[in-house]
């Protein structure tokens, strides 16, 4: 039997790129050395543009993404959604909006899309509107039936996540970053990828 050939591009912040991670590995480089790879070969392209809201993503994701994707490859687009767009005052509807651009124009070229949102930050102010954008950005993706990872609920309480954030200055560090990558390996990142789930 042929190897697979895949080729993932991962658009998004900083969070892509693991920055504040002493690793250097970030969620995306934890999660890409836990996917088994016998009987494939995977190539994976982050694409991070620190501080971007969904209307830069929107702008962009297609032109940087379409240039890694292969004819000859299973293309897929991982999408690491921030808070940014609370920063630059777009509303629920907007940033809606934007995902669904992206989604849509995923699906039209069958790229099959997996959606990992926003972490919590230590702000309750900030959190209470972040918990609205992950909700919304949830409802977009599902609705499409593209994959989604809520990140936000089971980590806004969670004390290891809050004390690696409150050690970085606010970003993500090494224990950080773990707990956001088995988060996506355990909701359905193997199952998008469909290949069997790492030991």
């Amino acid at each position: 039997m042929e190897d697979r050939k895949l080729r993932i591009a991962a658009v998004g912040d900083e969070l892509i790129a693991g920055v504040g991670d002493p690793r250097a590995l970030g969620w995306l480089g934890r999660v890409l050395a836990r996917t088994p790879q016998e009987g494939m070969s995977l190539e994976a392209y982050p694409l991070p543009s620190p501080q971007e809201g969904t209307e830069a993503l929107a702008g962009r994701w297609l032109q940087e993404c379409g240039r890694r994707f292969g004819d000859f490859h299973e293309n897929r687009l991982v999408i690491g959604l921030s808070g940014r767009d609370i920063d630059f005052g777009l509303s629920t509807a907007r940033s809606r909006l934007n995902l669904a651009n992206i989604l849509d124009g995923a699906a039209q070229l069958s790229i099959p899309a997996f959606v990992v949102g926003p972490p919590p930050s230590l702000d309750p102010a900030l959190n209470k509107k972040l918990a609205d954008l992950n909700t919304a950005f949830a409802d977009v993706t599902t609705r499409r039936k593209h994959r989604y990872v809520d990140t936000f609920s089971p980590l806004q309480n969670h004390e290891q996540w809050r004390t690696d954030l409150a050690a970085n200055g606010g970003t993500p560090g090494q224990a950080g970053y773990g707990l956001m990558a088995w988060l996506v390996l355990h909701r359905g990142w193997y199952q998008w990828l469909n290949i069997p789930e790492a030991l």
